[in-house]
């Protein structure tokens, strides 16, 4: 384990010291094992994991006491200056064994600091397992996201006005390339407190992108923000071809490093469709399946807005517009690892995505089954056209899907073969089958149908080759 107090050197600007909430109990639910033999923290009893990720006690070499992070943020597009760790703080910092960079150890549930705004600073269990679930599929998809790191439950009664109360409550860790938001920056400029900014700039890049080093500050703010745009752009691709809708994409939710994290009201679609909303208070659809580019380009412009002390106008305006290829490119380049499929031409890539996406609009196909049918190619026709849904590939929908793939070929480490395609349908999670397993938790204490979705999950991950790879 190779631990570091390096987001402290930022200064009292930027966070606050806290203190976490002391727990009735601790149960150890969930402890993500590849994940913490990635940083060196694989060989602790489950009494020590308690011990750090359910009573805080500090891992040696980093913070002595927690950190909360302060920010600003647009939420549904409406300022509040009011925000920053409200139920969560920095635990910890530790590096990845394997490629060396930087991690952070956040925290969900973990009790009051000065931002909780009258909150009770708690997370609900089933919003613990909710983020285990989401963080899980998304990652064997492929997508860059959190992880889920521990999940422990707390032995508090929560009121909640949106779900049955009293309910079970639970204290979550994740493991994070970076907790710098895009409101991060949005409170120095809210302060106006342009050294700040800077500070808060040099520090990102020093610590996440050290190639975008320039000697003048006009130089690395416009380079940092293309680079932002290039991988938020990436996530929002991402998120695309795993039909997933994050549900709440507030400048508070998007991390720099362009990595998913702080899941609430997520859903994945069933079929394709651009109006599916995540969360219920969304009322108008802003954060709906089809606006989320739209969402996370106006996320940006407001990034931006935040450099202008830094850098010209003209020159933030010239990297914004990044936005738009970056996401075409990443979205193929997700599709066709989704499908199992070798890189091809620029004609022959448009060619596919167009069809394939129009096949979804068009039949309103299971969503997640067709990517499950067709991976690997046309090598996979005799499968997909036993598959519960073969009839609609011998329709004309489906036939400029079929052409154009003829023209691609399997990629290399694709393995159509392997047990997870055995099966007639892949794994899911939509909202029946996440209120399937709560449900045994929530009435009897059963695990199973959790642990079985988990190893789901896990077998999905190894057919894809996105299961996390040993240090």
């Amino acid at each position: 384990m190779r631990t570091s107090c390096r987001h402290a050197e930022l200064g009292p600007d930027f966070f606050d010291v806290v203190a976490p909430a002391r727990f009735p109990d601790a149960i150890l639910r969930y402890r993500n094992q590849p994940w913490a033999g990635r940083v060196g923290l694989g060989a602790l009893t489950d009494a020590a994991w308690i011990g750090h990720f359910g009573r805080f006690e500090p891992l040696s070499g980093s913070f002595p006491e927690p950190l909360a992070l302060r920010y600003h943020g647009h939420q549904f597009r409406s300022y509040n200056p009011e925000l920053g760790d409200g139920r969560g703080f920095l635990f910890a910092q530790l590096h990845d064994l394997r490629d060396g960079r930087l991690l952070d150890l956040g925290t969900k549930g973990s009790g009051t600091t000065p931002w909780s705004r009258s909150g009770d600073g708690r997370l609900t269990l089933k919003g613990g397992v909710r983020e285990v679930l989401a963080t899980a599929l998304l990652e064997a998809q492929g997508v860059y996201t959190s992880k889920s790191f521990s999940l422990i439950e707390t032995g508090e009664a929560l009121e909640r006005g949106d779900e049955p109360s009293p309910t079970r409550s639970a204290v979550l860790v994740r493991l994070s390339h970076g907790h710098i938001r895009i409101g991060s920056f949005q409170r120095f400029l809210a302060l106006d407190e342009p050294e700040n900014i800077e500070r808060l700039l040099d520090h990102t890049i020093a610590t996440h992108m050290p190639g975008l080093r320039r000697d003048a500050v006009a130089d690395r703010a416009t380079a940092f923000l293309a680079e932002v745009v290039r991988r938020v752009a990436r996530m929002g691709a991402q998120w695309a071809a795993a039909g997933f809708v994050h549900g709440v994409l507030n400048t508070d939710n998007i991390n720099v490093t362009g990595e998913s994290f702080d899941y609430g009201p997520w859903r994945f679609l069933p079929h394709y469709d651009p109006d599916f909303t995540a969360a219920y208070f969304d009322t108008g659809g802003l954060y709906s399946f089809g606006r989320q580019p739209e969402a996370l380009y106006w996320n940006l412009a407001r990034l931006a807005d935040c450099l202008l002390p830094l850098a010209a106008q003209a020159d933030l305006e010239a990297a914004l517009t990044g936005f738009g290829p970056a996401l075409q490119q990443a979205f193929a380049e997700a599709l066709f690892a989704r499908l199992g499929l070798a890189p091809a031409g620029q004609a022959e890539t448009d060619r596919f995505v167009a069809a394939f996406w129009r096949f979804l609009a068009q039949s309103r196909a299971p969503f997640e089954q067709v990517f499950f049918d067709w991976y690997g190619g046309l090598e996979s026709a005799k499968r997909a056209e036993a598959g519960p849904i073969g009839a609609l590939y011998a329709g004309p929908d489906f036939a400029p899907v079929r052409d154009a793939l003829a023209a691609l070929a399997r990629a290399p480490d694709a393995r159509p073969d392997h047990p997870y395609f055995a099966a007639r349908k892949p794994c899911t999670l939509l909202i029946d089958e996440v209120e399937a397993l709560w449900a045994p938790i929530a009435l009897s204490d059963d695990w199973s149908i959790f642990e079985r979705k988990l190893a789901a999950i896990a077998l999905m991950a190894e057919a894809y080759g996105t299961a996390p790879a040993a240090p």
